[in-house]
């Protein structure tokens, strides 16, 4: 079931089909995405595993940096979305490229050492079975390394609509303290867990909700508008986003989770 002090969050296959989408212009525009799961990999320990899933693994990019890292471990990546597998699996690096959910996964237990995922458990409501699934799947003394999104993240954005009209406009995330409680129950060892903000500047409001479009991650809540945005309310969210200038250009901050999780037996 999901977190019930979580924010409700897009139905999977929406997800799925949004991510599939933008399968081609992802890698063009994931700037942001890259340079936080290279700060993961940077915070690996020493490893040397013998099978290793990329969970959420999008284009591929770190399943072939995994490869690059583990040449003699076999790898998995896993997706939910369709589209992302079909760009990436010509691409190599993993030996399997697998359809699946991060809170079901298709694998049998003890069958890993490495579980990596980056910027994908965020969409996911029930956190506490992704968890509980990463340690079904590891072996002992096996790792879970994630990142993730929590709450904050795009909070000018979110400010902005705020002051134009009363919908959802911004994909919602848990709070870091509920990352905090459900990691330290989940019978995994915390080694980190952290939250580190990175932002990034656009020079106008278009640029900003182009990338989105482009990463598949615009807006995707229950809640949120239908049909189009009008043009006046748009002019209105750019006139408020722009009080909030700096000197860089606009500024849209994701606050980032970094987590190490160990199973201990």
């Amino acid at each position: 079931m999901p977190d019930s002090t979580s924010p409700v969050l897009p139905d999977k296959r929406q997800v799925a089909a949004s991510f599939s989408r933008a399968a081609a212009s992802y890698d063009a525009v994931a700037g942001l995405q890259r340079a936080v799961g290279e700060r993961l990999l940077a915070q690996l320990p020493t490893l040397a595993p013998t099978r290793w899933l990329d969970l959420g693994s999008g284009t591929g990019h770190f399943s072939r940096a995994l490869a690059r890292r583990y040449p003699a471990a076999e790898g998995l990546a896993l997706d939910i979305a369709e589209g992302m597998l079909r760009h990436a699996r010509p691409q190599g690096g993993a030996r399997h490229f697998l359809a699946g959910d991060a809170e079901r996964l298709p694998l049998a237990p003890a069958s890993l050492d490495l579980v990596f995922s980056s910027l994908a458990l965020q969409w996911c409501a029930d956190f506490a079975s992704v968890l509980a699934e990463a340690r079904r799947v590891l072996r002992p003394g096996g790792l879970l390394a994630f990142t993730s999104l929590c709450s904050g993240t795009l909070q000018e954005l979110r400010d902005s609509w705020a002051d134009v009209d009363g919908f959802v406009h911004v994909n919602r995330f848990r709070p870091f303290e509920r990352y905090r409680q459900l990691c330290q129950a989940s019978g995994l060892q915390p080694l980190l867990l952290e939250q580190r903000p990175a932002v990034l500047h656009f020079a106008d409001l278009r640029q900003l909700t182009g990338e989105l479009k482009a990463l598949g991650a615009h807006n995707l809540n229950p809640g949120r508008p239908g049909g189009l945005t009008g043009r006046a309310r748009l002019r209105a969210l750019a006139a408020a986003y722009e009080r909030r200038r700096v000197a860089e250009g606009l500024p849209a901050t994701y606050q980032v989770v970094y987590g190490l999780l160990r199973k201990e037996s």
